[in-house]
């Protein structure tokens, strides 16, 4: 197992980390995070135009079909510049739905729309018993002559408000992963409604509620009642991604850290010099390097199709929503009431890891998962 970048992937890496440099400076992040939409519509368009959305969109239907590692060599950036953007929810999650779960017909309708970025869809999983198995999926879809009709609600949703469209994860039939079916809402249908939930949270995320709302069965993603597996092979890709993302926030702790104990005089010397300290800057990279290769491990198993891909990513993901808060704490630690100052910039991180470490998942559902996938 290599894990080191190819020559095209340092390029990739490279590339983006000079687009970030010159479009997501720490003020532009706090300005977008402001926001009313938390949406930056010019810095997507530029997004679209180096080609991010359609990544693991495959060549046929207007992507450029790279390697799950690839995208996470983008997040990494990403993660390290505090980007928000619909990229992932779309461009990944949404996307490889739709790729695993779509008729060729569907694929052709969708997926060229979000490889360019001119359709931003999401996925609506949890609800208000919140979590990422099939077990908490409780909105109901009832048949009505040759479509369904759905009824209830979805809770921390990102991206909803500027979606074009949702892939809403409901029941048709029992319970657990059977009866779990998936289906193309548009944000304004009938019966469709979303509001933006606030809290300190990262990237925005919305309430849906769905009231009586039509779907036509040409709006069905792959078979009634077995939509589960399809999703899961898309939130295990998608999460191997964030974790790389949440490498690269904790990289910024990290060097945040580093640089502030070697700047920073207390007492004639710069306060690196202070065992405690030291503890702390240790602390913050030693959690960076874990999660980073958990999650290229994960991707690399992944893009070889291991058996053992879907327990890389809950290994990658755990670390991840433990390692980066960590990682933040101990930035924090070391930089004291400075670090508070949202223009300063180290809150951008600690807010992204607080929201993350739940997202697809958390430490505690994914050693279990683990636990599962091991038969322990």
């Amino acid at each position: 197992m290599d894990l080191s970048l190819t020559e095209t992937q340092q390029m990739l890496q490279n590339a983006v980390q000079e687009f970030m440099e010159a479009e997501l400076p720490k003020s532009r992040v706090l300005e977008i995070d402001d926001s009313d939409t938390g949406f930056a519509d010019d810095l997507w368009g530029k997004m679209a135009e180096m080609g991010l959305p359609g990544m693991l969109v495959a060549e046929q239907y207007g992507g450029s079909g790279n390697s799950v590692t690839d995208m996470a060599v983008v997040f990494e950036q990403l993660g390290y510049y505090a980007s928000s953007s619909p990229l992932l929810d779309s461009g990944v999650l949404a996307a490889s739905t739709i790729s695993a779960a779509g008729s060729d017909a569907q694929k052709q309708a969708l997926l060229p729309a979000i490889a360019s970025g001119d359709r931003i869809l999401t996925v609506a999983v949890t609800e208000e018993d919140y979590g990422w198995g099939p077990g908490t999926v409780t909105l109901q879809a009832s048949q009505s002559g040759d479509g369904y009709t759905l009824n209830g609600t979805k809770l921390f949703i990102p991206w909803a408000h500027v979606a074009d469209q949702i892939i809403v994860v409901a029941r048709t039939s029992g319970d657990g992963a059977d009866g779990i079916t998936l289906f193309l809402v548009d944000r304004t249908a009938s019966g469709v409604s979303t509001r933006l939930q606030s809290g300190w949270i990262g990237d925005k995320v919305c309430e849906v509620n769905l009231s009586n709302v039509q779907v036509s069965a040409d709006n069905v993603l792959g078979a009634v009642g077995q939509g589960w597996s399809a999703l899961q092979s898309a939130m295990d890709t998608t999460a191997a991604i964030l974790s790389a993302y949440m490498a690269g926030g904790t990289q910024k702790a990290y060097d945040m850290a580093r640089e502030y104990s070697q700047s920073r005089i207390a007492f004639g010397v710069p306060i690196g010099t202070f065992q405690r300290v030291q503890d702390h800057v240790i602390d913050a990279v030693t959690q960076a390097d874990a999660i980073k290769w958990t999650a290229y491990e994960a991707t690399w198993k992944l893009d070889e199709g291991r058996d053992d891909a879907s327990l890389a990513v809950s290994a990658a993901k755990a670390v991840a929503s433990t390692g980066y808060s960590q990682a933040c704490d101990a930035s924090h630690h070391v930089h004291g009431g400075i670090g508070t100052d949202l223009d300063f910039g180290l809150t951008h991180y600690t807010k992204r890891a607080r929201t993350f470490q739940h997202y697809l998942g958390d430490a505690i559902h994914h050693r279990r998962r683990a636990a599962e996938l091991l038969e322990l």
